[in-house]
This record gives C-alpha cells, structure tokens and sequence, in this order.
C-alpha cells in the first residue's frame, strides 16, 4: 500500500526505517555474506518527484500535477 503526504516540501523529510542488516546477510540463520561485510536495509524508499509521471493503482491513475484533490478523488490514503 502507498500512503502520501502533500504537506511535506520533499521526500527527504520523510524518516525511513532502518531494518536488521542480518535480514540481507542471513538466510534462515545462516551467513550469505563474509562476516566484515555491512549491508544497509530500509523498509521503503522514495522515490524523486523527479522521476514520477504519474501514480498508478488499483483504483486509477493520477496524472500530475498531484493534488490532494486528486487523491481524495480515487478515495487514496493520505497521511
């Protein structure tokens, strides 16, 4: 599911869950990678507005500009 908050000015704001390392690094307890290696495991990420055209889901698309109008209008999950 994808939530969204038109009041933030950019993605950087949001906070992004860091995960266990191991959950990249081990498969059912067992290492997959050496020992000194280090990963990084976000829970999500963002993408740039940059690169999005338009948000595409079970209940239509949104074309930009993205409003809150629009979300409200295809009954989407703001946050």
């Amino acid at each position: 599911m994808s939530t969204f908050d038109l009041s933030l000015s950019s993605g950087n704001r949001i906070p992004i869950e860091q995960r266990n390392p191991a959950e990249v690094t081990h498969i059912k307890g067992i290492a997959i990678a050496p020992r000194y290696v280090s990963a990084a495991n976000p829970a999500f990420d963002v993408t740039p507005n940059k690169y999005i055209t338009a948000i595409i889901t079970e209940k239509g698309i949104i074309r930009k500009p993205i409003t809150n109008r629009k979300i409200n209008d295809k009954q989407l999950k703001l946050i």
